[in-house]
């Protein structure tokens, strides 16, 4: 039984397991660098922020919060033809990695908000008396001092990524997911659903591991 299930193992998981990583490290990138874009704009738009403009964060507050209320398998389905128009194609590994990004990057935008927002506000005043500009602010000052903050967030949201990326196999998408789904539950093949499992208990572990080990490092 053991020889049966490493047999299953090496022939159908390695490439997922890669795929996933793929998916997982991508669209988490992506969605980083765009949400941290919108978090920036919201922070210094917000009432207290340090360019208040209630019409600008009412705009994008809007727009987050309805982006990330989205159940991922219909967002899924409802941006299938901006997926087509940026990976040419709705199935696949590389194209599950469009709504990917696209749910991940509002839910983002929120937690990286909130870790500026729990910046102590004595070092906003601080620099701003030596004369720094918003920018400088924000980026030398908040994004530093917020960064372990981030550093967690980032870890979290890789591991949600990780169950995103396995629900979109029931739609087409790559990775372990797909195959749970296609070969475990499809082919009624228990054993490649627990080896599934397994898997993806063991990939949420590393990102959990490698973020503890990056948050360790930024809080020094």
């Amino acid at each position: 039984m053991v020889e049966n299930i490493f047999n299953k193992f090496i022939q159908h998981f390695p490439q997922a397991i890669l795929e996933t990583f793929y998916m997982a490290i991508v669209s988490t990138t992506v969605a980083f660098i765009i949400g941290l874009g919108l978090a920036v704009v919201l922070f210094m738009t917000s009432k207290n922020g340090l360019k208040p403009h209630p019409k600008i964060y009412q705009i994008l507050d809007i727009a987050t919060n309805t982006l990330r209320s989205f159940p991922f398998i219909i967002l899924i389905v409802a941006i299938d033809p901006f997926t087509r128009l940026i990976a040419g194609s709705s199935i696949g590994t590389t194209a599950i990695i469009v709504p990917l990004t696209i749910g991940t990057a509002p839910f983002l935008a929120r937690l990286i908000e909130a870790s500026f927002n729990e910046v102590d506000k004595g070092l906003i005043e601080a620099a701003r008396s030596y004369g720094a500009t918003d920018l400088q602010i924000v980026f030398r000052v908040v994004f530093i001092e917020a960064l372990p903050s981030i550093v967690s967030n980032l870890t979290l949201t890789l591991i949600v990524v990780v169950g995103f990326s396995a629900m979109a196999g029931v739609v087409g998408g790559g990775g372990v997911g797909a195959v749970a789904i296609n070969r475990g539950y499809n082919g009624f093949d228990d054993e490649i659903l627990y080896i599934a499992v397994v898997v993806l208990l063991i990939i949420v572990q590393i990102f959990q591991s490698g973020g503890n080990f990056l948050y360790k490092l930024t809080k020094k």
